[in-house]
């Protein structure tokens, strides 16, 4: 689990392709301690330490994950976001993100206002009914407010801080980002659908999950 709260940025250092999966490297946080198996979001992908080279770590990503994200670009100077997971006494500040990005979004638009920038992405139309104005969104793994939902698009408002810290702030129009609806949006309106029967909330939720 991940709040959606970025803690860093890194280069990725190198990407290699063995059979079917992609090993990514990226730049380690100095001040960072990580250990093999530790779950790290990259640009909103629940991602595993597979390898700690000095300096560096290194992930791998299945066809599955390639097919949904962006992992599928990341080259040799890419910007990543990176979040470590939660622990029982972390704030969570954003809202609760899993990692397990829905699918990939285009940047439709990207209007500059000042020092704060608004971002419009196109939302899959089977998210459609997992997004709401005022709502949680999931953005390269950072947590949004939706600030206006029309015709499937949803725009977000950036404030500098956020521009600074994550890679959104490189965004332009026709990029492809990562995204990941608000898990409570899912889980009640699977319930709605299944008469408020939970049991049928879960097989929705696992039926989207191998469809999408």
């Amino acid at each position: 689990m991940f709040t959606g709260i970025i803690q860093s940025k890194a280069k990725v250092v190198s990407t290699q392709k063995k059979g079917s999966v992609i090993q990514v490297r990226l730049e380690k946080p100095r001040d960072w301690k990580l250990t093999i198996g530790q779950s790290i979001s990259v640009d909103g992908i629940c991602s595993t330490v597979t390898l700690l080279p000095k300096g560096f770590f290194e992930v791998e990503y299945m066809p599955e994950t390639l097919l949904k994200t962006t992992a599928g670009s990341f080259a040799k100077g890419s910007v990543v976001n990176l979040e470590r997971s939660l622990t029982l006494n972390d704030y969570i500040d954003g809202h609760i993100v899993q990692g397990h990005v829905d699918a990939r979004a285009r940047v439709a638009e990207v209007i500059e206002e000042g020092t704060t920038r608004r971002i419009t992405i196109e939302i899959p139309k089977p998210l459609h009914r997992y997004v709401a104005a005022q709502g949680s969104i999931a953005i390269n793994g950072v947590s949004l407010t939706v600030a206006r939902l029309e015709k499937g698009r949803a725009t977000v408002a950036l404030i500098p801080h956020t521009l600074t810290v994550t890679n959104l702030g490189a965004l332009k129009k026709g990029d492809m980002v990562n995204i990941e609806a608000d898990l409570m949006a899912r889980y009640i309106v699977a319930a709605i659908a299944g008469g408020g029967r939970v049991g049928h909330a879960k097989k929705t939720l696992q039926k989207e999950s191998r469809q999408s």
